[in-house]
């Protein structure tokens, strides 16, 4: 096969194999398909390791010995058992995410796809969280759907657990057995769609899927979970949503590093407020005292979101906002006012309320879709942290390492509670 040079872009085919090819990066992608023409221009740029496999894709693909996993990953797409493929090249992905800096390649998902076209809040949490934490995640979820709105979050225990219960609980509601267009929850998880993670949401994972909800990972099927996955998580879940709600949170809990995604994406921050002298309210608080919108109800809320949707949307909206960030950090609505002109300017909506509902999938895998083994990586940032903050750039420059690949690297430490972000840079704990 040559190279098509009237092709405007990767196909779906060309987005899968550039997932599942080693050493290219989400931030390489997203560069490239701003700057660059495909395929030549890629080509052009990439070193010679990454461009000789394009080439030679491009070209024979039947010939490239990814051609095989590219072709078993294809195959997972089937709509009418609810396993869904999305890459950048199809009408069903979710715009919002390619305003990050670093959007997937693709996209695997189970369960009800069209929840992607409602517009979404992200509840996030503590998952050693109190009685009354839990119950705050639960009711909010359940007041957002019953107000037309998805909620987002993780399938993790503690908060997650309990906001994707609440949501659950209030579209059930909303129709007794009829939940295709109803408002649900999304998990965006750490591994691939197929693995039951962690092991005490089996029933919960299954209960999402016969609610209408939804599974997501940029992870293949297959993929175990691995500590390096979830910043990266993380990052869907802020970007496919409007706003995130912290409930309770610690000072190193890493439910401040989705916070500090989410103003990075120019996403709305709510926190709930705690007592002073509590521990698992103290990482909310420092969001509200660095302007993050202090929240007593959902009507705090949706008071800050109204200039993202059209009228009266707030009460039934039908669809997913579809936002043109400009990709200023901001902190919450308290502080970011002076940026709400640029993206009230930018943001634009389409409405269509999906009407298809799908079958329960089936949880177990087929044989053919085999697990991939995590990599592992070496903590870099590590060797050259210590207790006094060091600049990015200066850990550049004595790493060697890229400014995105470090960054990575230094999100997962974070929410390993290894490091820390402090006045004047890094420093290690």
């Amino acid at each position: 096969m040559s190279i098509d040079v009237e092709q405007r872009g990767p196909s779906r085919a060309d987005f899968v194999f550039l997932a599942r090819l080693p050493g290219f990066g989400t931030h390489t992608a997203a560069k490239l398909r701003e700057r660059a023409d495909w395929p030549q221009g890629w080509l052009a740029v990439l070193p010679p390791r990454l461009a000789a496999p394009l080439r030679l894709w491009c070209e024979r693909p039947e010939s490239s010995p990814l051609h095989e996993q590219v072709m078993a990953d294809l195959a997972w797409h089937a709509p009418a058992q609810g396993y869904h493929l999305l890459t950048p090249a199809d009408p069903g992905w979710p715009a919002m995410l390619d305003t990050l800096p670093d959007p997937p390649l693709a996209l695997w998902a189970l369960g009800r796809q069209s929840l992607l076209e409602l517009p979404m809040l992200a509840i996030v949490g503590a998952r050693k969280a109190s009685q009354a934490g839990l119950r705050h995640a639960h009711d909010f979820a359940a007041e957002l759907v019953s107000r037309g709105w998805s909620v987002a979050s993780g399938l993790a225990l503690g908060v997650d657990a309990a906001a994707h219960q609440g949501a659950l609980a209030a579209s059930a509601r909303l129709g007794a057995h009829d939940y295709a267009a109803n408002p649900s929850t999304l998990a965006v998880l750490g591994c691939g769609v197929d693995v039951v993670y962690p092991a005490q949401h089996h029933h919960l994972r299954q209960r999402l899927l016969e609610g209408g909800g939804l599974l997501l990972s940029e992870h293949p099927p297959g993929t175990g979970a691995h500590a390096r996955h979830f910043p990266r998580r993380n990052r869907l879940i802020t970007g496919l949503s409007l706003g995130v709600l912290v409930v309770e949170a610690t000072l190193r809990s890493g439910s401040l590093v989705s916070a500090r995604l989410a103003m990075e994406q120019n996403r709305e921050v709510f926190a709930l407020p705690g007592r002073i002298d509590d521990i698992t309210a103290s990482g909310c608080l420092e969001l509200i005292r660095q302007g993050a919108t202090l929240v007593r109800d959902v009507d705090d809320m949706l008071a800050e979101l109204e200039y993202l949707l059209p009228a009266h949307s707030t009460e039934q909206p039908s669809t997913q906002s579809r936002v043109a960030s400009s990709r200023q950090p901001a902190v919450g609505s308290a502080a970011s006012r002076s940026v709400t002109s640029a993206r009230q300017a930018t943001a634009t909506a389409t409405f269509a309320t999906p009407t298809t509902s799908l079958p329960l999938p089936s949880l177990a895998p087929p044989a053919s879709r085999a697990a991939t083994p995590p990599v592992s990586q070496e903590a870099a940032p590590l060797c050259f942290l210590g207790a006094v903050p060091l600049a990015l750039d200066k850990l550049v420059e004595l790493s060697g390492t890229s400014v995105s690949e470090l960054s990575m690297q230094l999100l997962e430490l974070e929410l390993e509670g290894r490091v820390m972000q402090a006045p004047g840079g890094w420093k290690r704990l």
